[in-house]
């Protein structure tokens, strides 16, 4: 008995991909069956469907259904009745796509995204985005004055403030023996700092600049806000905000910021734990404005809910009225700062965020801005991810623009780290470009760090997990270890910068910066001690993808040759770019047309064969116009 069906395969599976509602899908299988036997292709959604497959004009066996008007998941496999007895064809174990298996009982099946087209703001799409943690990209001329200001009052309750005068030194937290922070390190850095900056983030290749929270708070992350109203003084203030957003925007350059609405901070005007606010806060439970936000057990006042049990950050209630006035509401905070000059906003924990109430944020943003950008924190796929016992509508059309791409980030250092083969990177990458929309995919934020994560460099110097937590300060990699992480790192970048998705650099990387978890990878940036190479070579690739459309628009097909190597090719009108990316050195079959290797310059002539790759190639080849490619859709793997 034989049968097979590939969702990859635009000859099983017409069209590819994430689809708009009311699509007809066709699917098609190969099969060498008993005499007698029924095939049925099974599809459900909010119903379901069950419908006889058919041989076609081809020999295959076909069907076509109608898929549903609303947007949302639907999922199919294949039911045989045989005279032997009755069988299912789904998804290969560990797969999300592709070819798969007969079984003998219900398989996983293939997920077909239905959604409502969205178009991704044009000045985003385009762009190269750059991540900065305020407190540690650099001193502005006014940062004496601005930690002054910032300075607690005497008599203050809660966690207090340590400012440090040495930029260069390692971060440390301060805490007693149970672990809680008593004192927050600050290292200086403001807005200014950060404007006064903007010429190096233009030639770095920057469009976007996504801040970690600028907002009031004790903590030097901002993740437990204070006061969402007010920039905190540390950092500067509405002027500074609104001159940064203005030169920026001179320079091409956009701000988004990031939104923490799933909670807020204990010592906030809205909490108000430790009575360091003159009106009552929520805490005190005195009738304070504030008292239905947040969620308390009966044990009042200890029994507040907190984020993720950390008791410094109690939750908040999304659905109060109150509370979604006061973010989305028309002087609310998402409108406030979009008009201050804010671009966008990044949604911190969006799987902690109701679909409701991020359709909420959604509307007060593109009704201030029809352009701004909403970019939603998710580790996983977010197509279909589940939280709280509930699949997402992330992407379905009335909710985010798209998401940091955490899968690209795993699924790529694990094959420079050699914890996946060439194919199952492959795999990885595709199974994105299967579920995605289009506008999500071309949006992903293609990160390799970020504030919660270690340092891209120290994670492919292989340093090991198990260091005591007294040597972490100051772990550094040896030279040989640097080496390797550096070779390793420019390969990786060549795929985050040609790939699908928004490239975005964490402050310093480009720099050669080092460290494990927080608060190691949140070190100052080391102004004057600039790895210039790894500095270049983000200019470089920046530059690329500035000059090459197809680089951010073309489509994509991904193959490998081996274990070991990569293909990628974008394709957009006659312009046709191959990506090599291998672990070992190896040669590429040359096909006799004319390429221009990009990252060098060299020129292959059509009589050139064999092209040696040792590391990452980037090959551009001018087409003759033709007619359009009808393969378009395949993922190929050989």
């Amino acid at each position: 008995m034989y049968f097979y069906h590939n969702s990859r395969d635009v000859g099983f599976r017409d069209p590819y991909g994430a689809v708009t509602p009311g699509t007809a899908v066709t699917l098609r299988a190969d099969a060498d069956l008993p005499w007698g036997s029924r095939v049925y292709a099974r599809f459900w959604w909010d119903s379901e469907l069950r419908i006889l497959m058919l041989p076609d004009v081809s020999g295959h066996l076909s069907c076509t259904a109608m898929l549903p008007e609303k947007p949302g998941l639907v999922w199919y496999y294949f039911e045989l009745e045989t005279p032997n007895g009755k069988y299912f064809y789904g998804r290969a174990p560990g797969t999300v796509g592709g070819g798969g298996t007969v079984q003998d009982r219900e398989p996983g099946g293939w997920q077909i995204t239905v959604y409502e087209p969205r178009t991704l703001p044009e000045w985003y799409g385009k762009s190269v985005a750059y991540q900065i943690f305020p407190d540690r990209f650099r001193r502005g001329e006014d940062w004496e004055k601005r930690q002054k200001d910032a300075a607690h009052p005497a008599g203050w309750k809660g966690t207090k403030r340590l400012v440090l005068q040495d930029w260069n030194d390692t971060p440390f937290y301060c805490r007693d023996h149970n672990g809680r922070v008593t004192r927050w390190p600050f290292f200086g850095g403001t807005l200014e700092g950060i404007r006064e900056k903007l010429g190096y983030l233009e030639s770095l290749g920057v469009g976007v600049i996504y801040l970690n929270p600028i907002f009031l708070a004790s903590s030097n992350h901002k993740y437990d806000t204070a006061d969402y109203m007010t920039i905190d003084p540390g950092f500067g203030d509405e002027e500074t905000f609104r001159k940064l957003c203005a030169d920026a925007k001179a320079r091409g350059i956009r701000i988004i910021l990031d939104g923490v609405f799933s909670h807020t901070g204990d010592d906030s005007i809205y909490f108000n734990k430790y009575g360091n606010y003159p009106e009552p806060g929520a805490f005190a439970r005195a009738g304070s404005p504030y008292d239905s936000w947040y969620r308390f057990g009966e044990q009042h006042p200890s029994g507040y809910e907190c984020w993720w049990g950390v008791d410094s950050l109690p939750n908040v209630e999304e659905t109060d009225p109150g509370y979604q006035e006061f973010i989305c509401g028309e002087n609310g905070v998402i409108r406030k700062w979009l008009r201050m000059g804010a671009s966008g906003w990044r949604l911190d924990v969006a799987d902690e965020l109701p679909d409701a109430f991020i359709e909420e944020i959604r509307e007060a943003a593109k009704a201030e801005k029809p352009d701004a950008l909403l970019l939603g924190e998710v580790w996983e796929d977010a197509s279909n991810k589940v939280s709280y016992s509930v699949h997402r509508r992330y992407f379905l059309g009335d909710e985010l623009d798209c998401t940091m791409h955490y899968p690209f980030r795993n699924a790529a250092i694990d094959f420079f780290l050699g914890k996946r083969t060439a194919r199952e990177l492959a795999e990885a990458l595709e199974s994105v470009r299967e579920h995605y929309p289009p506008s999500a995919l071309y949006g992903a934020m293609n990160l390799l760090g970020t504030h919660d994560t270690p340092r891209i460099l120290t994670v492919l110097g292989e340093i090991s997990e198990g260091i005591p937590e007294g040597e972490k300060e100051t772990c550094r990699l040896s030279p040989e270890a640097r080496e390797k992480a550096v070779g390793r790192l420019k390969l990786l970048q060549v795929l985050q910068f040609t790939s699908p998705g928004v490239p975005c650099v964490y402050y310093g990387d480009e720099a050669g910066m080092e460290g494990l978890a927080d608060p190691y990878n949140r070190g100052p940036f080391p102004w004057g001690a600039e790895d210039q190479n790894l500095t270049d070579w983000v200019k470089q690739l920046a530059n690329l993808r500035k000059q090459i459309p197809a680089l951010v628009e073309g489509t994509v097909r991904y193959w490998t040759l081996d274990d070991d190597t990569l293909g990628m090719e974008r394709t957009l009108g006659d312009t046709q770019i191959c990506v090599y990316i291998g672990r070992k050195p190896r040669t590429v079959p040359g096909d006799k047309k004319a390429w221009t290797e990009l990252l060098t310059g060299a020129e292959y002539s059509p009589d050139r064969i064999e092209i040696p790759l040792s590391g990452a190639l980037v090959l551009r080849h001018i087409r003759e116009k033709k007619a359009p490619d009808q393969t378009a859709g395949m993922a190929q793997y050989s």
